[in-house]
């Protein structure tokens, strides 16, 4: 689900977990024994997702993708607010929409999100709340 978080569709997803597993593989002789395994691999498949989604985004400047993680569809929501929430986390940069999905969604903590991202856990909470602000002014003028 990390991948998922932090690209846009299901195949991109995929394309970023097998990225990650071949560069664990490759870099397996690194893993410090000292943190876990799961963080460790999250990490690189974060990253590969951040690398995947770039080059998407250089390739594809212009073209936002309607997709967004399945856990953000709540099927007791109106279509109007699920389309604003979709738009809001499309605008987002990457990072943004990762720290919000990884935090409010998938529930990880703020060091765990930095591990993962491979920033320190104090930026992950910052951006957090940041990406927090930046959601809550795009959905300003919804009504409720």
């Amino acid at each position: 689900m990390v991948a998922r978080s932090i690209v846009n569709t299901h195949e991109d997803a995929e394309d970023a977990v097998q990225e990650g597993f071949l560069r664990a593989y490759q870099a397996i002789d690194r893993f410090d024994p000292g943190q876990t395994f799961a963080a460790w691999l999250n990490r690189i498949v974060a990253n590969a997702a951040l690398d995947l989604a770039r080059r998407r985004k250089v390739r594809n400047a212009e073209q936002l993708s309607d997709a967004i993680p399945d856990a953000f569809r709540d099927p007791a929501e109106g279509g109007e607010l699920r389309e604003r929430l979709e738009a809001a986390l499309a605008q987002l940069p990457d990072r943004a929409r990762s720290v919000i999905v990884l935090h409010d969604v998938e529930g990880f903590t703020h060091a765990e999100i930095g591990e993962m991202l491979g920033i320190p856990g104090g930026t992950a909470r910052s951006d957090l709340h940041h990406a927090r602000q930046r959601l809550r002014g795009l959905l300003k003028n919804l009504k409720g």
